[in-house]
C-alpha cells in the first residue's frame, strides 16, 4: 500500500456552500456531520433514503430532486461525489478540479482531491484518522483511541487543564451494565471531585475514578437502611458551594422514580448550578435485554410505568389500579417484588385475566440477571420459588409471551 499522502486539515464550513451529489446510504452517513458543522448543504439526487429525505423536510439541507449537471459546483467550497455511478462521480471530480474545489469521491477515494477521515468526538476533541485508502483500518484505530480516552488509559491533559466548574451534574447511569451509561455521563463522571452514588448505579465505574475523588454512598436499600433525601441534598449543595464539581450518579434515569427533580430543586433553591444528564431507564432497558418488548405491533399500543413503592389501597398511593385492570396494554411495575401478590390481585380484581402473562427480571443487564415468566395468578409463588429479590422489573401484559427468548451468539 502506498504511504499516506493526504494533508489532514480542519475545514471551517459554517455558512459555506457544500454540494453533495447522491442521496444514498453514504450520503446518509456524511450529511449529519456536515450540517452540524454549519455548512449550507445542497443535495443533488433524483432519490434519497428516507432519513436523508427527512433532513430535507426538516430544513437541514436543500434537496434538488434531479441528476447532477455540469455547473452544479459553482460557488461551492467543498463537494462530495457519493453516487453509485462511477461515471457521474468522475464527472463531479473533474468539474471540481477545474473549479478548484476540493472533492471527495466515495467509490474511489484516491481519485478525489480530498478524503473523509474516520472521525470521532471526545470531550471537545475531534479526532480524524486516515490510512491511505483502508477505511476499515481507519475506523478501527479511531474506535480504539476513543475507547482509550473514555477509559482514561490514554492521557488527555485537557481534563486536568480545563477543570469542570463547581456545581452538580445529575447523571443517569443506566440499568446497571457500565457500558450503558451515556457518553456525556461518563465524561462528566471522569471530571468529578465528588461522586454521590446510589446502590443501583453502575458500580464498576467507581473503580475508574481518580484517587483524589471522594465517593459518598447514598445507597437506598428497599425495606432497609436508607440515606435521608435531605442528607443527600445537603451533600450536593455543600460540596458544590465548597468549589467542587459534584456528580450525583443514579441508576436508570434520574426522573423515572429516581427523585431526581427533588435534587434539582434543592440545588436551584441553594443557587447551585445543576446539569441533568438523562439515562437509559431500567423500565424499558431491562425488559429489552430479557427479550421482552414493552410494545409489539398488534399486541400492545400502550405502556404504563408504575411505582410499587406503596401497595394498592394505601393512603399515599397515586395509582389508579382499577384503570390499569381495564387496559389491555403493558404495565411495567418498578419496586414491586415484595408486594407482587397484592399488585397481581388488584389487577385481577379490576378485570385483568388471571392468566395474563408476566415476566419478572432481577438484576437486568448484569451477570446475575434472572428471569421468571409466569402469570398474574402464579407470579407470586413462582418468583418466591426462584428466589427473586429487588431490584427487579416486572412486565405485565401479552408482550411477556410474544415469543421464546432470542438465541444469542
Amino acid at each position: 500500500m502506498a504511504d499516506e499522502q493526504h494533508y489532514l486539515v480542519g475545514l471551517d464550513l459554517a455558512g459555506r456552500r457544500v454540494v453533495v451529489i447522491g442521496g444514498g446510504t453514504v450520503a446518509q452517513r456524511r450529511l449529519p456531520r456536515l450540517t452540524r458543522a454549519g455548512a449550507v448543504v445542497e443535495l443533488i439526487s433524483p432519490e434519497t433514503t428516507p432519513s436523508v429525505s427527512a433532513m430535507a423536510d426538516a430544513g437541514e439541507l436543500t434537496w434538488h430532486r434531479r441528476a447532477y449537471r455540469e455547473g452544479d459546483l459553482k460557488d461551492a467550497w467543498y463537494a462530495l461525489a457519493l453516487t453509485d455511478d462511477p461515471d457521474v462521480n468522475a464527472a463531479v471530480c473533474a468539474e471540481a478540479e477545474r473549479s478548484r474545489v476540493f472533492c471527495v469521491r466515495a467509490d474511489n477515494g484516491i481519485e478525489g482531491s480530498a478524503v473523509t477521515p474516520a472521525a470521532g468526538e471526545h470531550d471537545g476533541l475531534l479526532l480524524g484518522v486516515l490510512s491511505g485508502g483502508n477505511p476499515r483500518r481507519s475506523a478501527a484505530v479511531r474506535d480504539n483511541v476513543l475507547d482509550a480516552l473514555r477509559a482514561r488509559t490514554v492521557a488527555d491533559p485537557g481534563e486536568d487543564v480545563e477543570r469542570e466548574q463547581a456545581g452538580v451534574a445529575l447523571v443517569g447511569g443506566g440499568p446497571g451494565d457500565p457500558e450503558l451509561i451515556t457518553v456525556r455521563g461518563r465524561r462528566l463522571l471522569a471530571r468529578a471531585d465528588v461522586v454521590v452514588v446510589d446502590r443501583l448505579a453502575p458500580r464498576e465505574l467507581l473503580d475508574e475514578l481518580a484517587p483524589h475523588v471522594e465517593v459518598i454512598d447514598a445507597a437506598k436499600i428497599p425495606y432497609g437502611r436508607a440515606a435521608s433525601q435531605d442528607v443527600i441534598n445537603k451533600a450536593l449543595v455543600d460540596n458544590a458551594r465548597a468549589g467542587k464539581f459534584v456528580v450525583r450518579l443514579k441508576g436508570g434515569d434520574p426522573y423515572v422514580f429516581g427523585r431526581g427533580f427533588e435534587e434539582v430543586l434543592a440545588c436551584a433553591e441553594a443557587g447551585v448550578p445543576v446539569t441533568v444528564v438523562p439515562g437509559i431507564t431500567s423500565a424499558f432497558a431491562v425488559p429489552a435485554v430479557a427479550d421482552v418488548p414493552v410494545t409489539h405491533r398488534g399486541v400492545a399500543h400502550e405502556v404504563v410505568v408504575v411505582s410499587g413503592h406503596v401497595p394498592p389501597g394505601h393512603e399515599q398511593s397515586l395509582v389508579d389500579w382499577d384503570a390499569l385492570g381495564r387496559m389491555r396494554g403493558t404495565v411495567v411495575l418498578m419496586m414491586g417484588v415484595e408486594r407482587i401478590e397484592q399488585f397481581a390481585d388488584a389487577l385481577v380484581k379490576a378485570g385483568r385475566p388471571a392468566d395474563t402473562p408476566v415476566a419478572m427480571i432481577q438484576d437486568g443487564t448484569m451477570r446475575s440477571q434472572k428471569v421468571v415468566r409466569s402469570t398474574l395468578k402464579e407470579i407470586a409463588v413462582d418468583a418466591a420459588a426462584a428466589g427473586i429479590k429487588p431490584p427487579a422489573v416486572t412486565v405485565i401484559g401479552p408482550v411477556a409471551e410474544v415469543g421464546a427468548p432470542v438465541q444469542r451468539s
